[in-house]
C-alpha cells in the first residue's frame, strides 16, 4: 500500500512477530508517558507483562495478527479476536479489533487508517457486517475521537477495575459495513 511517501505492506503475523509487536507497544507507552498520559497503558514497558505477551502470542497463533511493514520493519499491528468479557455481545456477525498500535516514529502517516481499512476488508470477506473495537476513553477522549474520525460510532461505555488503582474507562465503537 502507498501512504504518500513510503510503501507500507500488510502481512499476516505469526508468533515470531510477537517481540516486534511488544516493541511497538513499549514505544507507545514511552510516547504516552512523555506526554503525561499514563492512564491508558501505564508507564512501565508492556513487554515486561507476561500476561500481555501471552495474549499477543495467542492472537498470532490464532491467525488474527496482521502487521504493517516497511521493508523489514514492523510499523503497525492489528489484532483480530474475540471481544473481551466486559463488552456486550454483538447482535450480528462481527469482526472485533483487539489491538491496533502503530510506530510513533511514523505517527501521522496513515498507518492506523490503512490497518483499519484492512480490517474492514477482512470483515466483509468473512461475511461480517459489523466491525467493532474498544479503546481507552479517559482524559481527553482523543482515542475515541480518532476512531470516530475513521467512521466508527461510540456505543457502550465501560470501566475495568484495576487492582490498587482507578478503574480503566473504556469505550466500544462500531462501524456498519456494506
Amino acid at each position: 500500500m502507498r501512504d504518500g511517501t513510503e510503501w507500507t505492506d500488510i502481512r499476516r503475523g505469526d508468533p515470531d512477530d510477537v517481540p516486534a509487536v511488544m516493541a511497538l507497544l513499549d514505544g507507545a507507552v514511552r510516547w504516552l508517558s512523555a506526554r503525561g498520559r499514563t492512564g491508558q497503558w501505564g508507564a512501565e514497558p508492556l513487554s515486561e507483562s507476561r500476561r500481555l505477551t501471552a495474549l499477543i502470542a495467542g492472537i498470532a497463533a490464532d491467525g488474527g495478527l496482521h502487521l504493517a511493514v516497511r521493508g523489514d520493519r514492523v510499523v503497525g499491528a492489528l489484532g483480530i479476536g474475540q471481544p473481551p468479557a466486559y463488552v456486550h455481545p454483538a447482535p450480528e456477525p462481527e469482526l472485533y479489533i483487539v489491538l491496533l498500535v502503530t510506530d510513533r516514529d511514523h505517527a501521522g502517516q496513515g498507518i492506523g487508517r490503512r490497518l483499519l481499512a484492512y480490517a474492514r476488508r477482512l470483515a466483509v470477506a468473512s461475511g461480517a457486517g459489523l466491525l467493532r473495537v474498544d479503546c481507552y476513553a479517559g482524559a481527553d477522549r482523543d482515542l475515541v475521537r480518532y476512531y470516530e474520525s475513521q467512521g466508527f460510532t461510540a456505543t457502550q461505555q465501560f470501566t475495568v477495575p484495576q487492582p490498587g488503582g482507578d478503574p480503566w474507562p473504556g469505550q466500544v465503537l462500531e462501524q456498519q459495513l456494506g
